[in-house]
């Protein structure tokens, strides 16, 4: 009775801070995320002002001091995630789980390596957990809404991508043949390294055609380049109208997948109660 009453107690225990360090809906998880965000930006602006000579040799021990103190409430914060999590394994080489590991290995890495404390400025990408934060104060959550979007339309994305790539190599190919050495266009890698300035209208202007015929081409690329801007952006806003349905910020406990739908129970990737 008494091991049942302590495991019961343990679990209790796993699930407040689960839903303290995980859920933003609740009003713990919401100041939990906030202080989490402040003190991110200010340790990483402890790091942009340790890298300012002037003002390291004048505060050099106290930043010193931030640093360690950083790292030390991040290594409590990243602990507590993984005693909290049924599966400790899954979270770790979760995205997050990997950007938060990579948020506090650089401090003690200086020990043995110098220098690798500026490293510490990844602690910025932490920041995307802001967005769990936003959709509580009535704002979207454009991030997350971006990102289903964009993993909604990767196929699309991917087989233009593909069109792209054979397009600025046949163009390239022939820019090499109609230009040739004597005007810049030294080998094909090059020709091509034009064809793709040129065809996303970025247009350096360190390389371009002299004879007529490559003048054609090159103005064909261009007005060619004007059109293809607007596949992806198709792709992507079509994506992004279906996906800004409102999303909860429920994060699966299991395989700690994000979003679900607004009135979901149970998680949509692996199928495990909310």
């Amino acid at each position: 009775m008494e091991t049942e009453f302590k495991e019961r107690a343990a679990a209790d225990w796993r699930q407040r801070v689960y839903e303290l360090v995980f859920e933003a809906e609740t009003p713990g998880g919401r100041i939990f995320d906030i202080t989490l965000i402040s003190l991110i930006l200010l340790s990483v602006l402890a790091v942009f002002l340790e890298s300012v000579r002037s003002i390291r040799e004048s505060f050099g021990v106290e930043l010193y001091a931030a640093e360690w103190a950083f790292t030390i409430l991040f290594t409590i914060e990243y602990m507590l995630r993984l005693v909290s999590v049924r599966r400790p394994l899954r979270y770790v080489f979760s995205f997050y789980g990997i950007v938060d590991l990579l948020a506090i290995l650089p401090t003690y890495l200086s020990l043995l390596i110098p220098g690798t404390q500026y490293l510490l400025v990844i602690r910025i990408l932490r920041l995307l957990r802001i967005f769990r934060v936003l959709k509580l104060t009535s704002y979207i959550s454009e991030g997350r809404v971006i990102s289903t979007a964009l993993r909604a339309s990767r196929q699309k994305i991917t087989v233009f991508l593909v069109a792209i790539l054979t397009i600025v190599t046949v163009v390239g190919s022939l820019m090499y043949v109609v230009e040739g050495e004597e005007h810049g266009f030294v080998d094909i890698p090059t020709s091509i390294y034009w064809a793709i300035v040129t065809l996303t209208t970025v247009g350096y202007g360190d390389l371009s055609p002299k004879t007529g015929l490559g003048k054609l081409l090159a103005s064909v690329v261009m007005i060619m380049g004007y059109g293809i801007i607007a596949v992806p952006t198709g792709i992507v806003t079509g994506e992004l109208i279906r996906a800004s349905k409102s999303l909860s910020t429920h994060v699966c406990p299991e395989c700690h997948a994000e979003p679900h739908d607004i009135d979901a129970v149970h998680c949509k990737y692996c199928g495990a109660k909310l």
